[in-house]
């Protein structure tokens, strides 16, 4: 019996040893068998915009609870005078399994993350006067880790989603508001795709008030012309778009990449072949760098993520050469730090308080410049 149970042991730490060199040796490889659905793309109808006539397929929208839950105030934070404008904002990546390679809107855990990001992550926007949230059929996390088609299709889907709430957003929100667009990782992927297909040469890009396009690269090279607005370049400018990746340092940017459907940019080229956009949000786009003290306020989550508080001047950002936005030493956040001080998840709520000043100042100057 006990030769037997050292032969168990001896087993399991053979295996743990095995999995740590699989692991050094093969982590590309790995995380793609962790998360890449194993089956094909299975074909499903497109959403029209009269889908979202189901208050069901929202998260947030006027009028709702799910609207309260984008208003949450982090404990130290005071109630700001109304913005008068519409925010439609696209959530990130909530859907993981490898059992679908999209959302079937039916995934209690990716609706419940869902949520919590539209917490922590649409609250900055909170003191507009509308704020819109649409669930969709978003592409499981695998889809960006593969050159697979099934990919490209269920990111199109996703888009498709996309495309149909925004369009039912526009034809019921209030007219006469400016519009701000807010996308975090899968949904700032979205976001971009969103303002090439219905806001470039439109009349509709004269709405729009403010981008956030948030943990998700944009190519200064083959994105942002295609997408009809400029990037910001201070914090009283109205219709250009703020974007960044945030690390903190020493900074060491994942070895894989987005897959090829992700990594194709709005023109059709490949928007990793050069730095990307980054606008500090410390100082709306006028400077690269900003020291701690000029962070009014990080929304620092409690380790159940039920509660949050105000945490001001504890982080600085400057962007850097590579154009990642560097944040100083790694704080200390939460469990959610991915490998390599990347602080994606983070993204939006290390800056909570400076961009609810930002879309302050901006829909301000939309209201002058109209």
């Amino acid at each position: 019996m006990a030769r037997t149970f050292l032969y168990v042991v001896a087993g399991i730490v053979l295996l743990i040893l095995a999995g740590a060199v699989a692991l050094r040796l093969f982590p590309d490889e790995l995380q793609r068998f962790a998360t890449v659905p194993p089956g094909a793309y299975a074909p499903q109808p497109a959403f029209g915009e009269a889908r979202y006539a189901d208050p069901a397929l929202w998260l947030a929208q006027p009028g709702t609870s799910g609207e309260a839950t984008a208003r949450t105030l982090p404990q130290g934070a005071a109630h700001g005078t109304p913005v008068d404008a519409a925010v439609f904002f696209i959530h990130p990546t909530s859907f993981a399994s490898r059992t679908a390679w999209n959302d079937p809107l039916t995934d209690a855990d990716a609706r419940s993350h869902a949520v919590q990001y539209v917490r922590a992550m649409a609250s900055p926007f909170g003191d507009a006067a509308e704020i819109w949230a649409p669930r969709y059929r978003q592409a499981t996390i695998g889809a960006f880790l593969t050159e697979r088609p099934d990919a490209r299709e269920a990111l199109d889907l996703a888009n498709g989603d996309v495309l149909a709430a925004f369009d039912w957003f526009v034809a019921h929100a209030d007219r006469q508001r400016p519009i701000v667009l807010v996308g975090h990782s899968q949904g700032a992927y979205l976001l971009l795709r969103l303002l090439k297909e219905r806001v470039a040469g439109t009349p509709l890009a004269g709405r729009i008030a403010a981008v956030y396009v948030a943990g998700w690269p944009v190519s200064k090279r083959h994105d942002l012309a295609a997408t009809g607005l400029p990037a910001c370049s201070g914090p009283a400018q109205a219709g250009c778009i703020m974007s960044w990746q945030s690390y903190a340092e020493p900074a060491s940017p994942p070895k894989i990449r987005p897959g090829y459907v992700a990594a194709t940019a709005l023109d059709g080229g490949n928007r990793l072949d050069a730095s990307p956009l980054c606008t500090n949000p410390l100082t709306g786009g006028a400077a690269a760098s900003a020291p701690a003290s000029a962070n009014h306020g990080t929304f620092a989550p409690s380790e159940d993520l039920a509660s949050a508080t105000l945490r001001p001047g504890a982080i600085p950002a400057r962007c850097d050469a590579s154009g990642l936005l560097l944040i100083g030493d790694p704080p200390d956040l939460g469990p959610f730090v991915l490998p390599g001080n990347n602080y994606h998840v983070y993204d939006i709520m290390l800056f909570w308080q400076n961009l609810r000043e930002d879309v302050r100042g901006r829909v301000a100057a939309w209201r002058t410049a109209h």
